[in-house]
């Protein structure tokens, strides 16, 4: 029975992590777009590294990314900052074959904190586009040939002129818009965020509280100073009140004693 249960529970690991496996892979290939699909995918990975390394790590990374070394790549944005506590950010539009590759290179002896995907489907942008563009190409070459006609008075023509030249117009931008929906199609857009290990942030608090303990005293000090100068008159006259009312009391009393 022993036996019977140990080998159960090892074919139950095996095709979990058959499972487990398959899944990977579904999601790997998920990423990509299908054929005839319009997903533009959108990665964020959030890391922490020494704060030494991370002005390194973002200088490869963007040469990497320029060098086209994965594939083709854009740099969108490079940031920076210094200080106790080191960061950085890159954003970029790279090919979907070397999302992975460039993530490795940004993870390498980090800790990866954050990881997001997600795909914005474009189908019906890419639809209106073509639809845009086919409408305009029509009403163009309909406008041309009536333009040919030699019995077309000179306001006719000239209305003929300027809609032509609307209609061209709205095509450019349509086609720039074509050419940005599938920019987004074609490539994948990757955040990654580098930030200062936990232990360097926690050091650089109790530093940065140290270094900030003389001006911290003399505020609070300056603080009570202040309240006991907006005390001290009413506290004055509650004395001299008290001392007033006191010594009437004492009188009266002798008074009455007497």
């Amino acid at each position: 029975m022993l036996l019977a249960l140990a080998l159960a529970l090892a074919l139950g690991a095996g095709c979990a992590r058959h499972g487990a496996e398959a899944a990977g892979v579904a999601a790997e290939v998920a990423l990509a777009s299908p054929e005839g699909a319009f997903l533009a995918y959108e990665h964020t990975l959030q890391l922490q590294l020494p704060g030494a390394q991370i002005g390194p790590r973002l200088k490869a990374l963007a040469e990497a990314c320029q060098s086209a070394k994965f594939g083709d790549c854009a740099v969108l944005q490079l940031a920076q900052g210094g200080g106790d506590t080191a960061s950085g950010l890159i954003e970029m539009r790279i090919a979907p074959q070397g999302v992975e590759p460039i993530i490795a290179l940004a993870s390498e002896k980090g800790e990866t904190i954050r990881r997001d995907t997600r795909a914005e489907d474009l189908a019906q942008q890419v639809a209106d586009t073509r639809l845009a563009q086919a409408r305009l190409r029509g009403e163009h070459a309909r406008l041309g040939e009536y333009q040919q006609r030699r019995d077309l008075a000179v306001a006719d023509l000239l209305a003929i002129s300027r809609r032509l030249a609307e209609i061209e117009a709205a095509l450019e931008q349509a086609g720039r818009d074509a050419a940005q929906q599938h920019r987004r199609i074609d490539t994948q857009k990757l955040t990654i965020q580098l930030d200062s290990t936990s232990s360097q942030r926690n050091r650089s608090e109790i530093g940065r509280a140290l270094g900030e303990f003389g001006s911290i005293f003399t505020t609070s000090l300056a603080y009570l100073i202040r309240v006991v100068a907006g005390l001290l008159p009413p506290l004055l006259v509650a004395a001299v009140l008290l001392w007033g009312g006191l010594k009437l009391w004492r009188r009266r009393r002798r008074q009455q004693q007497g």
